[in-house]
């Protein structure tokens, strides 16, 4: 993906513009998200960047680059793509101490530099493929760094942002003169998330900001996120309990998946092992009723068995005992897990799927691996394993939504 060609024509004839009319915006006493002067929080949400090297994405005639140098101690590289808003940052502010400013594609520039510590956008975002943009802000970021951006919502029109992700028709208006035509990504917050979260990024919050005269439709959206930390990959490890095989009556049993807002949830055995909730078969129950029973007395969390989907058997042996495990996943439930009176399993806690704890239960570990292919390596015994059927989408629905 490349940026739109209208934005580098629309960009293009706005600096000029500006250029022709001599115009320069002063360096501001603070940061910005969106149009309206003191509307929203500072330059603070990037948290500490004295000393730190510093993207700003699409940073025009340098302005917002030259405060964060000034007021913050920071080390800004203004990247704009635009070479008429390039040569406004140059001659404004072309020997500015702590900033350097790049005529270039920001994805281009990222692949030739080190990592940065920290990135941010005014208003620039919305005018970029984010597919294009969020890889390159991956890989050019360090890890835990921030990304602090402001994108179009609603415009001025009141035509508010698309769930899906396609450019639409804008237009950049300077006063007195003809509006500029462009192409804009004008996209809901849920969707940013999901492409923030697809791309390496943890969103830790979103803002609306709008206009101070209620008669604005005008809406900014502020979204601050982290760069997830690159870490090794390394496979989880799981183990028997106990070096005795099962006794032969407890040798069907059921594990039970639940992945929530807050992750996978997860139980400690008086073992050491962790494992999903579940338990033995007793005589006469459906598998499904093996899963709330056990789902309830283990958690105190309630389900119904029509909130229950199988995935399949997988059938392995301890000793000379063979042990058959049904997977399952509870899309929804109501309560919090909670220790029980008399509960082998406790000290429930849910878990990120790329930050599973060491010591899983071999069964624990069997069903998950069959549930999902795109978690981290976890060794077990080889089972043979069955599905019953496609599995549900991930996530379930807790506090009793259905």
């Amino acid at each position: 993906m490349t940026t739109d060609p209208g934005y580098d024509r629309c960009w293009t004839v706005y600096g000029q513009r500006q250029l022709d009319r001599g115009y320069s915006p002063p360096v501001p006493d603070r940061i910005d998200w969106g149009f309206w002067p003191g509307v929203g929080p500072g330059a603070e949400v990037l948290g500490d960047i004295r000393g730190k090297r510093v993207l700003d994405v699409g940073s025009g005639p340098g302005h917002h680059a030259v405060h964060l140098a000034r007021a913050y101690g920071a080390l800004v590289d203004g990247v704009d793509r635009s070479p008429t808003q390039h040569r406004r940052a140059v001659n404004d502010h072309g020997s500015e101490p702590g900033v350097r400013f790049v005529c270039a594609d920001v994805a281009d520039h990222l692949r030739r530099v080190e990592p940065y510590d920290a990135a941010y956008g005014l208003r620039t975002f919305a005018c970029v493929d984010p597919r294009h943009l969020l890889p390159a802000l991956r890989d050019g970021l360090a890890g835990g760094a921030p990304l602090v951006f402001s994108a179009l919502h609603t415009d001025g029109d009141g035509e508010g942002p698309s769930d899906e992700v396609v450019s639409r028709p804008e237009f950049v208006r300077l006063p007195n003169q003809e509006p500029i035509p462009t192409r804009m990504w004008v996209l809901t917050p849920r969707l940013w998330e999901a492409l923030l979260t697809e791309h390496g990024f943890t969103v830790e919050g979103c803002e609306l900001l709008t206009a101070p005269d209620g008669d604005n439709p005008a809406v900014v959206q502020l979204i601050r996120a982290r760069r997830r930390p690159t870490v090794r990959v390394t496979a989880l490890s799981s183990r028997p309990r106990t070096d005795r095989p099962p006794a032969p009556h407890a040798a069907v049993g059921v594990g039970a998946v639940l992945l929530g807002p807050r992750g996978l949830l997860l139980g400690r055995h008086r073992h050491g092992t962790w494992e999903l909730p579940g338990g033995t078969v007793e005589p006469g129950e459906s598998l499904r009723e093996t899963v709330v029973r056990e789902l309830a007395e283990e958690t105190g969390l309630l389900a119904r068995p029509a909130d229950v989907t199988l995935l399949g058997t997988l059938v392995d042996h301890v000793g000379d005992v063979v042990r058959v495990t049904v997977g399952a996943v509870v899309t929804a439930w109501r309560g919090e897990p909670g220790e029980q009176p008399g509960e082998s399993v406790g000290d429930w806690r849910w878990w990120p799927l790329d930050g599973l704890p060491q010591g899983l239960f071999e069964c624990s570990a069997q069903i998950l691996t069959s549930w999902r292919d795109d978690l981290p390596p976890i060794e077990h015994p080889p089972a043979h394993f069955t599905p019953f059927a496609a599995p549900p989408p991930p996530g379930g629905r807790p506090e009793g939504t259905r």
